[in-house]
């Protein structure tokens, strides 16, 4: 008689799962702040409320092993906002870039992260570490009514940009019961050199329920900081966005 011995995983921690995967939407108000520069100096918007923006969000996990696994997250940001902004801009020697009545200005950011992670733990509660990479992508564009020393014309500027930069992340996960659990995470992306630089922080907490075995509900309130400013060849464009709302998510686990 031949014996063969197949490996095993032990059971994780009730708050894990081997695979998941999680798609919904994270319901934002957020609050806007640009920079935009151009050959006659800054033109600033001032903090503008845009108003109220659904972004499709999509994450996944895997397991490997009891303790280790690999995380990623993707979202994107999109939002234009029509409105009045009132600036004065000083040039020094060359006089002032004021910018008045109406201006249409548009932002989007496309946001990829992946990271590997270490889970401290193995009852109901697990700690979880994690260390990767982002990737992203902004693009800033505004049209406005500008006035240089008294010549009023129209102002159009565009920025766009896209970098990978490090990233940390830190979690908690607690299992009420195998379908009922509560989570909260913290990330931070962060590069502070090259033509593309600035930071992205976010943090969240929430609760996942399964009605059923593998099919769920993730229910969440979070909150987004973005500080991104990109180098251009006379000045720097700086987009400054705070995201916070909650979001909701279907979630698929194995």
């Amino acid at each position: 008689m031949l014996l063969a011995a197949v490996p095993a995983f032990a059971d994780p921690s009730p708050a894990l799962d081997r695979f998941s995967l999680s798609v919904g939407g994270f319901s934002a108000d957020p609050k806007l702040n640009a920079s935009f520069g151009t050959a006659y100096g800054a033109l600033q918007t001032g903090d503008v409320k845009p108003g109220r923006v659904t972004m499709p969000r999509i994450s996944a996990d895997l397991l490997l092993g009891d303790s280790q696994g690999i995380s990623f997250d993707y979202y994107r940001y999109k939002r234009d906002y029509s409105g009045g902004i009132d600036s004065t801009t000083s040039l020094g020697p060359f006089g002032t870039l004021n910018t008045f009545g109406n201006a249409n200005i548009s932002t989007k950011l496309d946001f990829a992260k992946l990271s590997y992670k270490w889970w401290i733990g193995s009852g109901n509660t697990v700690f979880g570490l994690g260390a990767g990479a982002a990737y992203y992508r902004a693009t800033l564009g505004t049209t406005a009514l500008a006035s240089v020393n008294g010549q009023i014309g129209t102002l159009s500027e565009s920025s766009s940009g896209s970098t990978v930069a490090p990233l940390l992340e830190i979690g908690v996960r607690h299992a009420i019961t195998p379908d009922l659990r509560l989570f909260a995470d913290a990330s931070g992306v962060w590069k502070s050199s090259g033509r593309f630089h600035g930071n992205i922080y976010n943090a969240s907490a929430g609760v996942e329920w399964f009605p059923v075995k593998n099919i769920g509900v993730v229910l969440a309130y979070g909150v987004t900081n973005i500080d991104l400013t990109r180098e251009n060849d006379f000045a720097e464009s700086r987009l400054k966005v705070k995201l916070q709302g909650p979001s909701a998510f279907l979630k698929a686990r194995f």
